[in-house]
């Protein structure tokens, strides 16, 4: 159950004061029946809400993919540089913000959403979800280094990598597949080898792969099947 006057605001219909003026209005139907009192409970899945002669249709998670340019925090707030909450047109209402972040000079695919749950266990370690990036780089690329990867790399603080997964696609460009999320961790697992990161990007988050289409700065909802995909690999 839910306010009515909450519902209309997560609805899009305006700041919680706006929408309270146009409750006052009798503006507002609930099952027939015209509201006038914004502390209203109701039902927001299965009520009919009709508003100004329209029926209301709320979405109460939304899940979008964004291709993250350079240059753009992933954040919804900086006071230096534009962030992923700068892109994200059109849904300033439902309160979305990234699960997990890429560094400024880092590209590619991000999950943006409000369902906290959902967030939360994607980045859980207890999950491992797969996370694919395409890497350009400098140094020599010794064979050793595939098994290191394999068994995990030891980082230059000390901590020990999880395994991972790399596919050499020629000797200064490769995909690389983590479990984790550590701070700069693709850049500093290549530097532990003596290699140095020049290019990232990220191409898949779990079963969500980067559209060819999509290009940077834009964003798309996600499907149906590719918001059940996700709920799989951490159900």
């Amino acid at each position: 159950m839910m306010r009515l006057d909450k519902y209309l605001a997560h609805a899009g219909y305006g700041t919680r004061s706006e929408v309270k003026k146009i409750i006052q209005k009798g503006l507002v139907e609930v099952n027939g029946l015209v509201i006038k009192k914004d502390d209203q409970k109701i039902d927001e899945v299965n009520d009919e809400i009709i508003v100004a002669g329209e029926v209301s249709n709320y979405i109460k998670h939304v899940y979008l993919i964004l291709h993250k340019p350079a240059g753009v925090i992933s954040s919804n707030f900086d006071t230096t540089h534009k962030t992923t909450k700068d892109l994200i047109v059109g849904y300033e209402h439902y309160k979305t913000f990234p699960v997990g972040r890429l560094d400024l000079d880092t590209e590619g695919l991000l999950i943006i959403t409000n369902d906290g749950l959902l967030a939360h266990q994607l980045l859980s370690p207890r999950y491992h979800v797969d996370k694919t990036y395409y890497v350009e780089f400098t140094g020599d690329y010794k064979s050793i280094y595939t098994a290191l990867f394999e068994t995990g790399i030891t980082l230059e603080d000390g901590y020990l990598c999880m395994p991972s997964r790399i596919e050499l696609l020629n000797s200064q460009q490769a995909l690389l597949t983590i479990k984790e999320g550590k701070y700069h961790q693709v850049k500093r697992m290549f530097l532990a080898l003596d290699m140095e990161v020049t290019y990232l990007k990220r191409i898949s988050f779990g079963p969500i792969q980067l559209d060819d289409t999509l290009k940077k700065g834009t964003f798309r909802p996600l499907s149906e099947s590719e918001v059940e995909a996700l709920k799989k690999v951490v159900s």
